[in-house]
């Protein structure tokens, strides 16, 4: 059976506490432990500490403390202790110390003022509970039934701007914890330079509240919020009732938001948040407002009171609304005269306790209770009844509950605490009444001292709900609201252009599944009418705003909102225009003949009526009207004379007919046989614009020629001298009676010409020319090129097409497109007859594209390329700070700032123009722009007052310009000359040989100065130093210098009889050459004693010292004795005996080593001497030892029957004796016990012990320099028999 695990027992038998101490102060932590010997770490802020000046750490046995010196608010912050497994949190809170005194004076008179009002309220409303109005004494939040939305935030309000005394209240009360709070990422700091202040308004009418911020601090524009109560964002309710403004001032840096209610309603009234945030800043402010009923006028009606009201009006709808009954009713009879009566009426009334009866009385009674004694402000007196239960029943678990509710982003992390009395205590956390289990990362639970806390991460909508802290039978509760982020349009609204009839789908996607978005039309919040004209979509993220039938009436903007963004998008509806593809003609018939008038036009679905003589046409046997598809047919069999007349086809809903004339033609038999000649009967015969037959390319020519003759004529069809005859399929020729009909299948321009139709019998013959022209849609236009560009428009311009298609342009259709769109928006309906044209109502920063369409009689062409992706854009703003930065006899030097708006293009450059005084002829000053922001600008007259502007060019243009204040005069300004030596130069400068030396020396003068240079007061030599001059500096060079350039050089400065000079120091370095005479002037034991000279050339500058080397005659290889020696003397000691010497010496200066050395003439030789080698003496060491354990015993446990073993180690010289000891008995005779020794290894065996061999073990060493002792525990366990084993094990099933 496996042992039962044990509980972790905490180290420590005393833990240190949470402290408050004021700066300066000395802080001592005191804990104790439960082992003596135990090893105690102190923390702060998981570093360890070590004592110094500022922690002291003291340890006596089992207590530990840790004192802080002088404490500063650095030092408030988190400390911990740690002694072996366990660890102990606890905090530093450090105040200021003159605040906490003046506060802790303000919080006694303060709680002194608050318990004698309560005493004095008291009194007043349990003597005389008919006070003439209670609800100026208790009233304590606005007189508004609280609704559910709102109580939790009438339950909690958070403080945004704290006055101390409240805080440092906070502070006081024990244990309290700045982590209770949620997390945020921002600190309160004052950002409002003008607070919202409490306001009272009458209902109906207007009040505005303001608050400023000053952002000239600021890295970014200050964010606002307007909350009401604690949670409800005001954003979302912006409307009629309520607006929300913007303004800044540029000048001040001040931002002012406005908060307008506009038509106060009683509902308004209530405790208001103002919110504002930058970054990493954050500040708030509460006020309230109070919305007074209107006085009553005379003839109040005290039956409309009760009667239900609702949001839309209707009587019917609503609940009683008791609470503004009440308000009514006082505020009427107040000034009534049986008000005085009614007032001592109550008082003769027995003397009841308000407040008993509503602690008495169930929630359902309060507003009975309320209209019965005369109580205005039901809802104050319940939230003053509220915390008088609470103050009546006190916990003895909890020294601090969880707050009603908080709130918490999507995502984010919460975290909530409870203070308890005991700190061994176990809570329970319960979430909608189900214990929370500590699984995975999602929850975390913590103890630090009497604080409990419980960690939500990444807080989702699931997370919404009640929670429950449990400690034994007492609980404390908080909701926890999860606010979702804002929804976002991933996916914008496209504009679209339709036709008049066709359905509309406007559609966007976005941020997240199933939100709520709003849909308007021109400002106008659309809804599902009883037409369902308008349909709403929702498909996963994507949102689609459905329009069946769109007409006329459906053109505008619509946007669709989210609470976290819009997206709007332009619809266009035109009217369809309807083509008369082929027109009814006039026709000839015969008695009893047919008569067939038909006209084809381009839509199907159109319909249309026949009219005879303008009485519409009806169906009959002998008249027969047909529609198939687009072409509409009228047939009149059996034609008689009345049929003869005027026929028009009118089709619906578009404003123009079709008409053509029926003839009726009388047959006269003359039964005389006789011949007659042929003859054509045309009206278009000739050559004549008035004779041409038009026939747009692709369709049906047919040329039906009546014809007469008697007998019947040949007809013969030709084109020029060629005859027409059926041998190709498109061409077809026909002969009936009285008509000749030549037909054509998809007339092409091939087609075009003239041709002859001739008629031939016996009585003669006649000829007849038909001029036919085919005509075409035009080509397309070329690829349109924009010429400019404007904030929301360009201007577009484009070639004519190549061929007009046989018919003039009548004129253009031009649409645009966004670049990553596929939707082409037609932008005119009626053809534009220029080839130039403004297009507006674009976006800003949007790349477009443009293509054109050309239109003639016939149709519209095939649309031509697309233009070349543009971006509409503004001209920037005018350039700032022109000003001039230099001027001369003939130039002049401008600068200027960038403009302070540059648009969403890129800036291509600046222009600069000039003009003369009083002229209006701006002169380009240089070709092209400039992307600097200064000019020189060369070549302009002496003397000539001269004005100058700049303007900032992008794509969209030039900017205005800005000018210089007045004109200047092209004149150069006389200075003085003035030389700037560099810092560098105004001490000697020293170069080396050979070095390059290159010294600018910059000036100022005007006009130009004469420069001149000269060495030791002699001209410079022009082959050995080159001088360079400018406007500004002079610049003197020497490639290569030499020993001979060292010296003092000069430059002056000259204008007119105005001089000045300045000098400067060259000294050019080299080598120093070798010492001279080195000498061995003595030797003596193992020294050396040397001497020399100096070097006779030191390289034009100070020696810095000698390098000093010796060598042995043998090996004759050199090491450095002294490296920089000052002197010319020295002494070589440490030198080898028997050995011969020989010296060198450098000189060094700062270039360097001399490139020879100085040797010696001279070798020095080092005399052996005899001595008598001593050896030394030794004193014989002691090893011996006193005996010492190096591993004691260990106690042990063991199970009785089985062989037991007990070692430990020692060491000791000479080799100690050692004894085994039971109980303090000497074992060393026992037969039951096996002692080993092995290299200082100590065993002793016990063979089979039992439970007498339980007891105290003791080894103990002896030798002559001591002894030592070591001792064990051996506790023997009896054996456990299977059947008890199998007890046990079905004891613990």
């Amino acid at each position: 059976m496996p042992e039962p695990v044990k509980k972790t027992v905490s180290a420590f038998a005393k833990k240190p506490k949470t402290q408050v101490a004021e700066e300066g102060a000395t802080v001592v932590f005191e804990t104790e432990t439960e082992k003596p010997d135990a090893k105690v770490r102190w923390q702060c802020n998981t570093k360890d500490l070590v004592s110094d000046d500022k922690y002291v750490i003291k340890a006596d046995g089992n207590k530990h403390s840790l004192t802080i010196q002088a404490v500063t608010k650095e030092d408030g912050t988190a400390y911990a202790v740690i002694a072996g497994g366990s660890k102990v949190k606890f905090d530093l809170k450090v105040k200021e110390k003159e605040v906490m005194e003046e506060v802790k004076l303000e919080l006694k008179e303060k709680v002194k003022e608050e318990v004698k009002e309560k005493q004095e309220e008291a009194q007043s409303g349990a003597g005389d509970p008919a006070a003439p109005d209670p609800a100026a004494t208790y009233t304590v939040a606005p007189a508004e039934a609280p609704t559910p939305a709102e109580t939790p935030a009438s339950a909690d309000t958070t403080p945004a701007a704290p006055q101390p005394g409240a805080n440092i209240q906070a502070h006081d009360t024990p244990g309290f914890d700045e982590s209770q709070a949620p997390d945020t990422k921002t600190d309160l700091t004052g950002l409002f330079t003008e607070k919202p202040q409490s306001g009272e308004v009458t209902v109906g009418e207007n009040i505005n509240f303001v608050a400023k911020v000053n952002a000239a601090s600021l890295l970014k524009k200050p964010t606002i919020k307007w909350f009401k109560g604690k949670w409800m964002d005001l954003a979302s309710k912006s409307g009629k009732n309520l607006q929300l403004k913007e303004l800044y001032d540029r000048n001040s840096k001040v931002y002012t938001f406005e908060m307008q209610i506009i038509e106060a309603k009683p509902s308004f009234a209530g405790a208001y948040r103002c919110e504002v945030s930058s970054r990493d800043k954050f500040d708030s402010c509460n006020f309230d407002l109070t919305v007074h009923e209107a006085r009553a006028v005379e003839g109040f009606d005290i039956r409309a009171a009760f009667r239900r009201t609702s949001m839309d009006g209707s009587e019917e709808a609503g609940e009683l609304d008791f609470s503004a009954l009440l308000k009514k009713r006082d505020s009427c009879f107040k000034g009534s005269p049986g008000h005085r009566a009614s007032k001592s009426q109550v008082k003769s009334e027995p003397d009841e306790d308000v407040w008993e009866i509503l602690q008495k009385a169930k929630a359902s009674e309060y507003e009975k209770i309320a209209f019965q004694y005369g109580i205005t402000d039901l809802r104050g007196m319940l939230k003053r009844l509220k915390k008088m239960k609470k103050e009546e029943k006190k916990s003895e678990v909890f020294l601090k509950k969880l707050d009603p509710a908080y709130q918490v982003e999507k995502g984010h992390k919460m975290k909530l605490c409870i203070e308890v009395a005991n700190e061994d205590v176990d809570v329970k956390w319960l979430k909608n009444g189900q214990e929370i289990q500590s699984t995975g990362s999602k929850y975390i639970f913590e103890s630090v001292g009497n604080k409990r806390y419980l960690t939500i991460n990444h807080c989702s909508l699931s997370d919404d709900a009640t929670y429950t802290c449990v400690v034994g039978d007492e609980k404390c509760t908080t909701e926890l609201f999860v606010k979702e982020p804002p929804v976002t349009i991933t996916s914008n609204l496209e504009d679209q252009m339709v036709m008049k009839g066709e359905r509309v789908e406007l559609e966007c996607e976005v941020s997240e599944e199933g939100a709520t978005v709003k849909w308007e039309k021109d400002g106008v919040e659309l809804t599902r009418d009883e037409s369902f004209k308008y349909r709403f979509k929702k498909d996963g993220r994507k949102h689609v705003l459905i329009i069946n039938e769109a007409t006329k009436e459906d053109c505008g903007h619509y946007t669709v909102k989210t609470n976290g963004g819009e997206s709007m998008a332009e619809l266009m509806v035109s009217e369809k225009e309807l083509e008369v593809y082929q027109n009814i003609a006039d026709l000839t018939v015969k008695a009893k003949d047919e008569a067939v008038f038909k006209c084809e036009v381009s839509d199907e679905t159109v319909k249309g009526i026949w009219y005879k003589n303008g009485v519409e046409v009806k169906a009959d046997a002998r008249t027969h009207i047909t529609h198939i598809g687009r072409i509409h047919k009228l047939t009149i069999d059996d034609v008689k004379p009345e049929d003869q007349g005027d026929y028009t086809f009118v089709p619906e809903g578009y404003a123009f007919n079709l008409s053509a004339k029926l003839n009726f033609l009388e047959v006269k038999i003359d039964y005389v046989p006789r011949q007659d000649p042929p003859k054509i009967h045309l009206d278009c015969m000739g050559h004549t614009a008035d004779s041409t037959i038009m026939v747009v390319a692709g369709n049906k020519l047919r040329l039906d020629v009546p014809i007469t003759g008697d007998p019947a004529p040949t007809v013969v069809w030709t084109k020029g001298e060629k005859v027409m005859t059926e041998g190709d399929g498109r061409l077809h020729v026909e002969s009936t009676k009285g008509h000749c009909i030549f037909t054509i299948e998809g007339a092409d321009k091939q087609d075009e010409g003239v041709y002859s139709v001739i008629v031939r019998n016996p009585a003669g013959e006649d000829k007849a020319d038909i001029n036919v022209k085919v005509v075409d849609a035009p080509d397309p236009p070329s690829a349109p090129r924009i010429l400019s560009v404007g904030e929301d428009s360009c201007v577009v311009q484009w070639d004519p097409p190549k061929s007009d298609g046989g018919n003039p342009i009548i004129g253009y259709v031009l649409e645009r497109k966004k670049k990553k769109s596929y939707r082409w928006m037609r932008l005119n309906f009626d053809p534009y007859t220029d080839t130039t044209y403004e297009a507006k109502r674009m976006i800003e920063g949007v790349e477009y594209e443009m293509r054109v369409y050309a239109v003639n009689a016939i149709g519209m062409s095939c649309h031509s390329a697309a233009s070349q992706p543009f971006i509409p854009v503004a001209p920037t703003s005018e350039p700032v700070g022109l000003c001039v930065d230099d001027i001369s006899d003939t130039t002049i030097s401008l600068k200027w700032r960038t403009p302070e708006h540059l648009g969403s293009s890129e800036l291509d450059g600046y222009g600069v123009e000039y003009c003369k005084e009083g002229s209006d002829e701006w002169v380009p000053a240089f070709e092209g722009l400039t992307e600097r922001t200064s000019v020189i600008i060369r070549d302009l007259p002496t003397g000539e007052k001269m004005q100058f502007r700049v303007r900032a060019y992008n794509t969209a243009g030039p900017s205005a310009p800005t000018s210089l204040a007045q004109a200047v005069t092209i004149r150069e300004i006389m200075q003085k000359p003035k030389i700037w030596i560099p810092r560098n130069l105004r001490q000697t400068l020293t170069k080396k040989v050979e070095e390059t030396i290159n010294l600018v020396i910059p000036f100022q003068g005007k006009p130009r100065p004469v420069i001149t240079w000269s060495k030791d007061g002699e001209p410079l030599n022009p082959k050995q130093v080159s001088v360079r001059n400018s406007d500004t500096d002079t610049i003197l060079f020497i490639r290569k210098s030499e020993r001979k350039d060292s010296g003092k050089y000069e430059v002056k400065l000259q204008i007119e009889n105005v001089e000045d000079t300045a000098s400067i120091s060259i000294q050019i370095v080299d080598l120093p050459g070798s010492p001279e005479k080195l000498k061995i002037m003595d030797v003596w034991g193992f020294n050396v004693a040397l001497d020399w000279k100096p070097p006779k050339d030191n390289g034009n500058c100070e020696i810095t010292g000698y390098m000093v080397q010796k060598a042995d005659k043998k090996t004759m290889e050199w090491y450095t004795v002294y490296e920089l020696y000052r002197r010319t003397n020295c002494v070589v000691a440490d030198l080898i005996m028997g050995n011969e010497y020989i010296f060198r010496i450098y000189a060094v200066n700062m270039v360097g080593l001399s490139l020879e050395p100085c040797f010696s003439a001279d070798s020095a030789y080092i005399q052996k001497t005899g001595f008598e080698y001593k050896p030394p003496t030794y004193k014989e060491h002691d090893f011996s030892e006193a005996p010492k354990f190096t591993h004691p015993l260990v106690s042990r446990s063991v199970i009785a029957g089985y062989n037991a073993t007990l070692s430990c180690s020692v060491r000791g010289i000479p080799k100690p004796k050692v004894t085994w000891y039971k109980n303090k008995m000497d074992i060393s005779n026992e037969a039951k016990y096996r002692m080993f020794s092995k290299l200082g290894i100590l065993t002793l065996e016990i063979r089979k012990p039992c439970l007498f061999d339980g007891g105290v073990y003791m080894c103990k060493a002896v030798n002559a320099s001591g002894e030592d002792v070591v001792e064990c525990k051996l506790e023997i366990r009896p054996q456990i028999t299977k059947e008890e084993k199998d007890k046990q094990m079905n004891k613990a099933d």
